[in-house]
């Protein structure tokens, strides 16, 4: 059985701004251990983990060499001590929105890194992360931040999209790989919704001409329709706590967030 007294571990991706940040400052809790992968440190973290008596690790990484940082991850978990944290928790939630343009106009270079962030990083990290805890007592859990546009189409941004859509479904193949195996860790990709991010000022300045759905991103904005970063990880990581977390691989926020918890 896992030590009930040991801290619990949260390793978040794309923790430098926006969803990601929001969610990291939620997690320094007493006693508990966050390991960061973002593209710089961010002090005011480590302040705060200080303050409340948090363990926090921060990578400078970047996610578009998955490999490298799959392999550092994995060596990382493999040399913690024996029963050293009572759960362990794997978010995915970095991704690249690339420049907004049909797809006979986009970039080589800014489609592979779309594609090897949003999706390659995250099946690359998850294997890391299975087999280093392979032999861990306490729950394991991945959560995969997905999107609404992993769902639907929409034009100017096919790379962010199959990306998306990837994850979802990688998810369902890892969530039927985990339930038959003992002790199998449990699996989710999350929709959070529309979110007040730089992603949502992103898609607002494209120009009319390549994004047909501009006017309706205005219009979110505009009608007060989207959510704070805040608010938003809140919910993620209740519902990551749910007791139910995992029954369902696909899902989304503004779905399950008033459900009970039975």
């Amino acid at each position: 059985m896992p030590n009930a007294q040991a801290a619990a571990l949260t390793i978040l991706t794309g923790a430098s701004r926006g969803l990601g940040l929001a969610m990291a400052r939620q997690l320094l809790q007493p006693g508990q251990t966050l390991l960061t992968m973002a593209r710089q440190p961010d002090a005011s973290l480590a302040a705060q983990a200080q303050r409340a008596g948090a363990r926090l690790e921060q990578w400078a990484i970047d996610l578009g060499q998955p490999q490298q940082a799959a392999q550092r991850l994995h060596d990382w978990l493999r040399s913690q001590p024996a029963r050293a944290f009572g759960a362990a928790t794997l978010i995915n939630n970095a991704g690249v929105i690339p420049p907004i343009a049909p797809l006979r106009r986009s970039q080589p270079a800014t489609m592979a890194q779309a594609l090897r962030v949003g999706l390659e990083a995250p099946m690359l990290l998850s294997a890391a992360f299975l087999a280093a805890t392979q032999g861990w007592a306490g729950p394991r859990k991945i959560l995969n931040i997905s999107s609404g546009l992993g769902r639907r189409p929409m034009a100017s941004q096919a790379p962010y999209c199959a990306a998306k859509a990837g994850l979802d479904h990688f998810t369902r193949c890892l969530a039927l790989e985990e339930a038959a195996t003992p002790q199998g860790a449990q699996v989710c990709a999350l929709a959070p919704g529309v979110i007040d991010t730089d992603m949502q000022t992103h898609l607002r300045s494209a120009a009319a001409q390549d994004f047909p759905d501009l006017p309706r991103f205005a219009a979110l904005k505009s009608q007060g329709q989207l959510s704070s970063a805040e608010d938003t990880a809140r919910r993620i990581l209740a519902y990551l706590q749910r007791p139910d977390f995992g029954q369902q691989p696909i899902a989304d926020i503004r779905e399950v967030a008033e459900e009970g918890a039975g």
